[in-house]
Order: C-alpha cells, then sequence, then structure tokens
C-alpha cells in the first residue's frame, strides 16, 4: 500500500516538473498531472533499460529521476499533440 501512495506522489511531483519544463499552457489537473508522472516513469525506466541495466538488487536505477521527466516529456508532448488539439 505504501509503495502506492509513493508512486502516486512522486508521480506528481515528476508531472509537474514537466508540465514546467514544456512550453506553452496545459490544462491538466491533478489526476492529469499524477497520471503523467507516473507513465513518465514507466515510459523513462523502459528507455533507460534499453541501454544500460540496474546493478543486481539496486533498489532503483541512476538515472531513475531524469529518465521519468524525459518519460514525461514525452508523454505530454503527445497528449499536446493529439489529445489536446481538439
Amino acid at each position: 500500500m505504501l509503495h502506492i501512495i509513493w508512486s502516486i506522489i512522486v508521480g506528481f511531483i515528476i508531472g509537474l516538473i514537466a508540465r514546467a519544463i514544456m512550453p506553452g499552457a496545459q490544462q491538466l489537473g491533478f489526476i492529469m498531472t499524477t497520471l503523467l508522472g507516473i507513465g513518465g516513469s514507466i515510459v523513462g525506466g523502459l528507455i533507460g533499460r534499453m541501454f544500460s541495466k540496474p546493478a543486481d538488487g539496486a533498489a532503483f536505477h541512476p538515472a531513475g529521476v531524469i529518465m521519468s521527466i524525459i518519460g514525461a516529456l514525452i508523454l505530454l508532448f503527445v497528449w499536446i499533440k493529439f489529445f489536446a488539439a481538439a
């Protein structure tokens, strides 16, 4: 249960950072910002694992936060281009 709460908190923070970096106004509420951050963490983690594997027994990937922000930026860009234009 605590893992889910931490995922929500970290997802919201990552989503806020991605929204602050991306130029323009995004009409996203709390839930969409949180989902953006959580999705960005998943996308960033997948991209990070393609290039380097974390050490055995490591709790997290060293570039996790940076890749999470990059993944959230990718998702935000796709959201703006395809779904917010309507």
